[in-house]
């Protein structure tokens, strides 16, 4: 089981990026899949969370508007498009599963995570 999360680098404010989370060893069908950050000297944080049941979606209020989670079943890969990107979205983002089909916002209760893959927003 494996997830590979990639799509991070450098962008200016205002910019965008598309983070993508394939899956490998396991369907998505079957699991949630949720995307946090973890900002130096800071906890990590849930980003935005999907379900494999409903589609039901969560996002962080700071990220609403600007981000947006989706699932490509065929490809078995979520996506976080950002946009509008602010300084203070600057992290290392990590996705991750449950060993169930409906998100947690919390770190707790996943077990299955990506390496991480860095977002900068400087100018």
């Amino acid at each position: 089981v494996q997830l590979q999360a990639s799509g991070g680098g450098l962008v200016q404010p205002g910019g965008s990026l598309r983070l993508s989370c394939a899956a490998s060893g396991f369907i998505l069908d079957y699991h949630a899949i949720g995307w946090f950050r973890q900002a130096p000297g800071k906890e990590r944080e849930a980003v935005s969370c999907i379900s494999s049941s409903d589609g039901s979606k969560y996002y962080t209020d700071s990220v609403k508007g600007r981000f947006t989670i989706s699932r490509d079943v065929a490809d078995n890969t979520v996506y976080l498009q950002m946009s509008s990107l602010k300084p203070e979205d600057t992290a290392v983002y990590y996705c991750a599963a449950p060993r169930r089909e409906y998100y947690y916002v919390r770190t707790m209760g996943y077990n299955y995570w990506g390496q991480g893959t860095q977002v900068t927003v400087s100018s």
